[in-house]
């Protein structure tokens, strides 16, 4: 049975990093299993898209604010809608998700949600003005959007439990479904390689990694200090920081390497694409993710992928599986168990170190390989497209 899927997402900007690398790797092992995948997002049209998308794209922007409001858009999600047998909506607080139930409106369309950590009570926490705002945008739309959707798909047991304690009446059909990333590809040495000729100046250093979007809630700051506090006197160690980032944030984060007289130990690369990301993550001996708060992060999947262990914060809500699986240190959002986790794995010994590098490996093609993912999302799709009769 053929099933026609439309995923609805504010953009596919490769920037914006998690979700729409999530559908990128995803897509090509739905097709195996005859699931063809639109994506609509609120980019212009006339905006570039240099890679070669596994899916259809429509770009139906642009769109007004940070909000992404545009009068048509409700009727033009519909027209798409028609054509699709279910859809998944990627991401809220946004005009798409609203717009898209209102599209759905009679339809007889079956919908998901995927809120992708956005229902973090961190974010109430950190930001509790702008959480007077989402109250607000919760009772007229969001809790309407996630109501009436068929689940609302979360990517680790943690996040789903996290997602209760944000708003009150609080009433979605749950459901943690698998996520993860595609095999890497084989050629390490061409991969490393890349990497390495690239930025000469690592050849034959020990290499921590972070790789993600240069963001606050990342804990980055609490990533250099602690490097600062354990591997400074370390001989041939270096911090390699890479990813998209924001100006503003990136010359904070500067400022502190200066502070702490670390410029010469850390290397900051931006984003990291094809062999030049798997050559990161092939040349590196830890990833490390001190995150305040993060749903999944695929760059954990990536890591494991590789056989690389991982240093993540217990934030990232699939850190009891890492400490479960013995695929890498766990520790607490801040400086203290940054440090706590770096010193851990100085005291590893290199035995230590090869079996969590299997276990990396083995958590990854258990739980995170596209291969497997694919399967409990296309029976999930099936027997719903089945149950409805679209």
């Amino acid at each position: 049975m053929e099933i026609k899927l439309l995923r609805v997402i504010r953009s596919i900007d490769k920037m914006n990093g998690g979700p729409i690398e999530g559908i990128r790797q995803i897509t090509p092992h739905l097709n195996d299993r005859n699931i063809r995948t639109t994506v609509v997002s609120l980019d212009s049209p006339y905006t570039n898209n240099e890679q070669v998308e596994p899916f259809i794209v429509k770009k139906i922007g642009p769109v007004y604010g940070k909000y992404g409001y545009k009068r048509k858009l409700i009727s033009q999600i519909k027209e798409l809608a028609l054509e699709s047998d279910v859809i998944i909506i990627h991401g809220i607080w946004q005009y798409h998700s609203f717009a898209t139930r209102e599209a759905l409106k009679g339809l007889n369309k079956p919908y998901f949600v995927y809120p992708h950590g956005m229902l973090d009570p961190w974010f109430k926490i950190k930001y509790p003005m702008k959480h007077i705002k989402k109250q607000l945008y919760w009772w007229l739309a969001e809790y309407y959007v996630l109501k009436d959707a068929e689940s609302v798909l979360f990517t680790a047991e943690r996040e789903k439990e996290l997602a209760r304690e944000s708003f009150t009446q609080y009433n979605v059909s749950e459901k943690v479904v698998a996520y993860g990333t595609s095999e890497p590809p084989h050629d390490k040495e061409k991969q490393k390689d890349a990497f390495l000729k690239n930025y000469p100046n690592l050849q034959g250093k020990r290499i921590f990694l972070f790789l993600g979007r240069i963001h606050e809630k990342k804990g980055i700051d609490l990533l250099i200090n602690a490097f600062a506090k354990t591997m400074s006197r370390i001989e041939n160690t270096t911090l390699v920081i890479a990813g998209p980032h924001n100006d503003d944030y990136k010359k904070k984060m500067e400022q502190l390497i200066t502070k702490l007289n670390v410029s010469e130990k850390v290397i900051w690369t931006g984003m990291l694409v094809g062999d030049m990301k798997w050559g990161a993550f092939r040349s590196a001996e830890l990833f490390c993710l001190p995150s305040h708060q993060e749903n999944f992060g695929i760059a954990v999947a990536e890591a494991l992928a590789c056989g690389l262990p991982v240093s993540i914060a217990k934030p990232v809500n699939i850190s009891n599986e890492i400490l479960t699986g013995n695929a890498g240190i766990i520790h607490e959002d801040d400086i203290t168990g940054t440090i706590y986790a770096l010193n851990e794995w100085i005291k590893m010994t290199s035995v230590d170190k090869q079996a969590m590098q299997k276990n990396a490996k083995k958590l990854f093609e258990d739980k995170y390989n596209c291969t497997r993912v694919a399967s409990e999302i296309h029976k999930l799709l099936a027997d719903t497209v089945q149950k409805k009769g679209v």
